[in-house]
């Protein structure tokens, strides 16, 4: 009888430790289960003109390390025209191509530069690519904002772009093809040179280092973002 209660005993054990890990496991895989949520995206105060529709939703940010990258060039020109050019002078540093990767906590989220976008017959926009699933967002023409209650001096203007055209990556990623809107804030750097720009150096380059915050908006919908 005493070695039948001890057999009793252990395998009572046995079964209850069994039932444990059983348990421990069903809740691991719950757990698991459970969608993540994600962290809200809190924009800081902008200008009256930089802000979005209301129904518009912060679903992405990053913050940009790169350069803004000038050249000098007769202005105006073929594509700039005279009220776009910063003084009389015939001659100025014009932006030709911003280069940044945008990162979030320490993980790279986007690359930003210019490119044709399809949806306008290969107009050059301002773009950005997703690092994971290279889904593309050109954004439209530009609001800028210099006030300086709100940008720093010395710092490249703030902005909102509505989205001008996006496209999935080629395995089918969609991240930034909900986006309506964006917005360049929180700059630092990035102005064009101070140096002069005159007929004696017309080609030359200026890469100016810059850092900024980038917002990525959906909603409330696409004719909102295009303004219509």
């Amino acid at each position: 009888m005493k070695n039948c209660s001890a057999l009793n005993t252990h395998i009572t054990r046995r079964i209850l430790s069994i039932t444990c890990a059983a348990a421990a496991a069903v809740a691991f895989t719950v757990t698991l289960s459970q969608p993540a949520h994600a962290e809200k995206i809190t924009p800081p105060p902008v200008p009256a003109d930089l802000q979005v529709p209301e129904g518009a939703t912060a679903f992405l940010v990053g913050h940009a390390f790169g350069t803004q990258n000038y050249v000098c060039l007769p202005c105006p020109n073929p594509t700039t025209p005279a009220a776009a050019c910063p003084d009389a002078s015939g001659f100025a540093w014009l932006l030709f191509t911003p280069e940044a990767t945008l990162f979030d906590k320490n993980k790279q989220v986007t690359t930003h530069f210019f490119s044709p976008n399809p949806s306008e017959n290969g107009t050059i926009r301002a773009t950005w690519q997703h690092s994971r699933d290279t889904s593309i967002v050109w954004g439209g023409q530009a609001i800028a904002s210099t006030d300086a209650r709100f940008v720093a001096r010395g710092a490249i203007a703030w902005l909102k772009l509505p989205m001008a055209g996006v496209q999935e990556g080629p395995t089918g990623g969609d991240t930034l093809t909900q986006t309506t809107f964006i917005q360049r804030l929180n700059t630092s750097g990035g102005v064009a040179p101070s140096r002069a720009c005159t007929l004696a150096n017309v080609g030359d380059k200026a890469f100016e280092s810059y850092e900024a915050d980038y917002f990525f908006y959906t909603g409330p919908d696409s004719d909102a973002a295009n303004g219509d």
